[in-house]
């Protein structure tokens, strides 16, 4: 194969890219959610964790508070900066809560904290609401609080002395930063390679359907030198794109530790996902069919994938905060190994398929 027929038809692949309107609708979106990538991620946040965003007091609540006594429970809520009570009949406050005139209502019965019989408080918040999921965490606060007073007034019942249990103190921690780089990094990063691999289905199909090929093979390029022109151009776009995403994550004040590694793992893990997608689209030759077993057999590697303890996602997530050391050398040099036996392999087969009659 000559190096110069190879990087002709990258070439022209990546400056026919914009044709692809599917991959270029993707790469926009990217960008576009790249944009407000503060805003997204502390939504998601929330909904992956609404304890991560508990701690804002940009806002006072108002509860609507029915119940009996005004100590207690009520003094808790009164008594934050975040939440305002307000006491009111069960009615007229289920009626405010409808009109979104307070966030929640709380109905306390009248039951000493000393009696016998437990403490059964009832909370009402609106469904289906993002803002119900912050109250509900704050509310959660203020009854673990109610919850710790009425056991210190009850601790006389206990007729044994509770076992003690030692759990490391987690106080000022935060989820946000494990959704980040537990999850949306290794996501951002992957997903370049995942559409690289979908798009050289596209370009090596897109030869048959549309009847280019044998123009194509009329000049000097021989096949192997169309597929692997093809395959690089795919692997090209990759590290722009994960640098991009690294970049942007910088901006926004989340400093990525060992970005080249990441990017070394990310483009030889997503060779070998354009390398499984270079094999179904040489064999099925249409592009409805390759895909669907291209996507049954990412599903499977995937599977695998993740059943080993240094799994793809657990190693990005190690590199991105500095912690893996240099194991991962090791493992990305069972990765470069893996991609250059596909490579080989799909070499051969591109070989033989270029000396079959053209169908």
């Amino acid at each position: 194969m000559k190096s110069r027929n190879i990087a002709i038809v990258a070439k022209k692949e990546l400056s026919g890219l914009y044709a692809e309107k599917t991959i270029v609708f993707a790469i926009l979106l990217q960008l576009f959610i790249a944009l407000f990538s503060s805003f997204l991620m502390v939504g998601l946040t929330a909904m992956y964790d609404p304890n991560a965003i508990s701690g804002y007091q940009g806002v006072e609540y108002g509860i609507g508070y029915v119940g009996e006594k005004e100590g207690g429970l009520y003094s808790i809520i009164d008594d934050r900066r975040d939440l305002a009570a307000y006491r009111m009949d069960l009615d007229s406050a289920i009626a405010s809560l409808k009109e979104r005139q307070i966030s929640a209502v709380i109905w306390v019965p009248p039951t000493l904290p000393d009696d016998e019989g437990p403490v059964v408080v009832t909370l009402y918040t609106l469904q289906n609401d993002i803002q119900s999921s912050i109250v509900e965490v704050k509310m959660k606060e203020v009854l673990l609080t109610f919850e710790e007073e009425l056991r210190s007034v009850r601790s006389e019942r206990l007729m044994m002395n509770p076992i003690k249990l030692n759990f490391p103190d987690t106080r000022g921690g935060s989820n946000y930063f494990e959704f980040v780089f537990g999850l949306l990094i290794p996501l951002l990063v992957f997903m370049p390679a995942i559409i690289s691999a979908a798009l050289i289905i596209d370009l090596i199909t897109e030869e048959y359907q549309s009847g280019t090929l044998e123009t194509l093979l009329s000049t000097t390029v021989t096949y192997s030198e169309m597929v692997w022109g093809k395959i690089l151009a795919c692997i090209l776009i990759v590290p722009v794109q994960s640098a991009a995403w690294l970049a942007l994550l910088a901006a926004n004040g989340i400093v990525v530790q060992h970005p080249i590694e990441i990017l070394l793992h990310v483009i030889f893990g997503s060779m070998i996902l354009i390398l499984i997608g270079a094999f179904c689209a040489l064999h099925y030759r249409e592009r409805t069919s390759a895909q669907f077993i291209f996507s049954t057999a990412v599903v499977v590697v995937i599977i695998l994938a993740m059943a080993v303890p240094y799994n793809p996602l657990n190693l990005l997530v190690r590199l991105a905060v500095g912690t893996i050391g240099p194991l991962h050398w090791m493992i990305l040099s069972g990765i470069v190994a893996l991609a250059v036996l596909l490579s080989i392999l799909l070499n051969r087969y591109a070989e033989r398929i270029g000396l079959l009659p053209m169908r």
